[in-house]
């Protein structure tokens, strides 16, 4: 039996070309050129200047807010001492005054944050410790919250049952809830920062959760 020998070596090129073409080489090397690497740094920088701006802006926006708020809430109580009303509306009087207090440190705490106020030595520890750990700030605002369920409920018994409220409720109910406010508030706020907050080295703020 004959075999072409032509037709052979036609048909083991046409094989190889055919192969060639189907597979890549898996010692191909994979470059990138400077320009590349220069475009990748100017990208991951733009990002991080980007959310620095957010953040700048944003605690920018909170000092309007606590600035706003103090105001606010000072002016409410100014006008409710100036008309006597304080000692009848007991706990209006204690909500605006929580929020007020609240308002003020969530200002203070922000301005000082902006000032990037090192944090070295026993002072620095001290500032982290009351003033930029936001507890208060977190105090007052759970008191607030507190104060603010029990206008609530108050105001539902005075409504909805106005004779048992009358017979009832006494003003000393009314009083006792205003230093549990502030007792159960900060109470709550200091035991989670005393519990997260540590204070490690040079002055660096880490936050632990246990």
């Amino acid at each position: 039996m004959l075999i072409d020998t032509g037709a052979l070596s036609e048909l083991s090129s046409t094989m190889t070309s055919s192969q060639g073409s189907t597979f890549e080489d898996p010692t191909e090397i994979v470059t990138t050129t400077p320009v590349e690497i220069a475009h990748q740094t100017t990208g991951s920088s733009m990002t991080s200047s980007s959310s620095r701006g957010v953040g700048f802006y944003f605690q920018c926006a909170v000092v309007v807010i606590g600035f706003v708020g103090t105001a606010a809430n000072g002016l409410i109580l100014y006008a409710m001492v100036a008309s006597k009303q304080h000692k009848k509306q007991a706990l209006i009087f204690n909500q605006n005054l929580l929020d007020f207090v609240s308002c003020f440190f969530l200002f203070a705490t922000q301005v000082i944050k902006l000032c990037h106020v090192p944090l070295n030595g026993t002072g620095g520890y001290i500032l982290c410790v009351t003033v930029l750990s936001e507890a208060f700030a977190l105090g007052p605002f759970l008191g607030s919250l507190i104060n603010l369920a029990a206008i609530t409920i108050e105001r539902y018994l005075k409504v909805v049952h106005h004779v048992w409220a009358k017979k009832k409720l006494r003003k000393w109910m009314i009083y006792s809830v205003i230093p549990f406010a502030w007792i159960g508030g900060n109470a709550v706020a200091w035991s989670w920062t005393i519990h997260e907050m540590m204070l490690l080295g040079d002055g660096q703020l880490f936050l632990l959760r246990v």
